[in-house]
């Protein structure tokens, strides 16, 4: 069946609270922590890139190698990829002058080309069918350009559109509340409300994350506008440990992770000596049916 193609268990969480709440932490830390590194410990852009790029692939090759979900390793994935998303902006912006006015559509368009790519060869984009390594691939690879993507729409909004962080912040977080909304009323599906709430929450969380950390002296604005003036180092501290006490938490607690058709029919006693069938069913689900994307 060859590496990439083999059956394996979902390798993502369930969709749940804390799902959520980690993306956005994760997403801030993204923010947060490539300033830190950038300037605080004098890496530079250039430098910076290249050791978050190192620590990337190296990261998701563990992940890639693994055939279970483990919160830890995924998570750290998720903050690492984050940082190389926001990096992969702002070297666009800053080091090839490119406006974020272009570098916005055109990680829009990259974004449309791999999902219609991922689309033409899986026949499925829900995370919840991601049971081979060559699905992972696409899932990552779709995750990278959402926070490139996230990074330059957020800085196009928040700075070069002037509207500032806080500002920024609260019309993210409606723009999601709208999505949850189309999706309640079923006038969106799942898959396409997890993926638009999943490319929102990362100007969001850039957003939240700049509100926190910003010198208001180095913006013309002040206050909810400008920023709070905690520094990058302690931003990423404070988001760092959120994220660490919540994943141990989901590590002990397996709160998120995946269950298949035949072990929930097993937990409600609605099957007997199921358990063989289990290797080879695939029928990923959440245990929530009424929050299946």
């Amino acid at each position: 069946m060859g590496f990439f193609n083999e059956h394996v268990a979902v390798k993502v969480p369930q969709i749940t609270i804390y799902f959520w709440i980690i993306k956005v932490l994760a997403t801030t830390v993204g923010e947060t922590f490539a300033d830190f590194l950038t300037d605080n410990v004098g890496l530079g852009l250039g430098g910076t890139s290249g050791v978050m790029l190192v620590i990337l692939l190296i990261s998701l090759a563990g992940q890639m190698k693994l055939d279970f979900y483990f919160a830890p390793l995924y998570w750290f994935v998720i903050v690492a990829i984050s940082t190389v998303g926001t990096l992969l902006s702002d070297n666009l912006t800053d080091n090839l002058n490119v406006p974020l006015e272009v570098t916005t559509p055109i990680f829009c368009v990259l974004l449309g080309i791999v999902f219609f790519s991922w689309y033409r060869v899986e026949k499925n984009l829900s995370i919840h069918c991601i049971f081979t390594r060559r699905r992972e691939a696409w899932y990552w690879l779709a995750v990278l350009v959402t926070f490139a993507l996230g990074t330059s729409a957020g800085d196009l909004i928040a700075e070069q559109l002037d509207v500032g962080y806080g500002n920024s912040l609260v019309l993210f977080a409606v723009c999601i509340l709208i999505v949850g909304l189309l999706w309640w009323f079923k006038v969106i599906n799942g898959v396409l409300g997890f993926w638009v709430v999943y490319v929102l929450t990362r100007p969001l969380g850039a957003s939240l994350g700049d509100l926190m950390s910003q010198n208001p002296a180095d913006s013309v604005d002040s206050g909810w506008k400008a920023g709070l003036n905690l520094g990058t180092t302690v931003t990423s501290m404070i988001f760092l440990g959120c994220i660490a006490v919540l994943v141990f938490y989901l590590t002990i607690t397996k709160k998120d992770t995946m269950k298949t058709q035949v072990q929930v029919d097993l937990e409600k006693g609605e099957t007997a000596g199921a358990t063989s069938t289990t290797s080879v069913n695939h029928d990923y689900v959440l245990a929530d049916n009424n929050t299946t994307q």
